[in-house]
């Protein structure tokens, strides 16, 4: 992964602006969906220079960044590549939402394996566990922004929850950021610590 910094803060900048600029969402939905991405953004800009982050985490920071932009410029239960497959395969529901939650486990799954591994100088087995359950927790968590938004908001927060009427949301959403976490300890570990070795001897 030697894609330039350059390269990949322009992609995230671009894609924030052109889902944002009118989104068919409202703008609550759009500025909750795209919050994580402003805010990641500030915490890597201020830590940037003590501690630069791998390109592969960069890489998949930015890949996450654009599945949060599309979602919230259409809303996750409209996305148009969701409703695609939706159609081509004869699903009941868009899932794109399950896709997003995928991605929740995944991407954050190789940041906070990165940090136990370069701050902690855990071993991979450690960091692979605790990178899983620090996942599986922030995911539960997310659900609980979800019904305090649901509470404040009442059906205006619709939108922003996704459910499409399924009972079960809540469960699958956890469940997939557990299977997202889970494959990115397992299959990309090897990638990541290649990656990090790349970036190591500058530190």
């Amino acid at each position: 992964m030697n894609l330039p910094i350059s390269w990949i803060i322009t992609f995230v900048a671009l894609t924030q602006v052109g889902f944002g600029w009118a989104p068919t969402a409202d703008r609550f939905t759009w500025a909750m969906e795209n919050m994580p991405v402003w805010i990641g953004g500030i915490i890597i800009g201020l830590t940037w220079k003590k501690f630069p982050l791998s390109r592969l985490c960069l890489v998949l920071l930015a890949l996450h960044a654009l599945v949060l932009a599309l979602g919230g410029h259409y809303t996750y239960e409209k996305v148009p590549l969701g409703n695609w497959v939706r159609d081509a395969l004869h699903l009941a529901r868009n899932h794109y939402d399950r896709f997003g939650h995928f991605m929740q486990g995944l991407v954050p799954a190789i940041l906070i394996r990165e940090i136990l591994l370069r701050k902690l100088r855990l071993t991979n087995g450690p960091a692979a566990v605790l990178a899983v359950s620090c996942c599986l927790a922030f995911s539960a968590f997310y659900e609980l922004i979800e019904w305090w938004t649901a509470i404040l908001k009442g059906e205006g927060a619709d939108a922003f929850l996704g459910t499409q009427g399924d009972i079960w949301d809540t469960q699958w959403d956890m469940f997939l950021a557990l299977v997202g976490a889970t494959v990115a300890v397992i299959f990309l570990a090897k990638f990541h610590d290649r990656s990090i070795s790349k970036l190591e001897p500058i530190l």
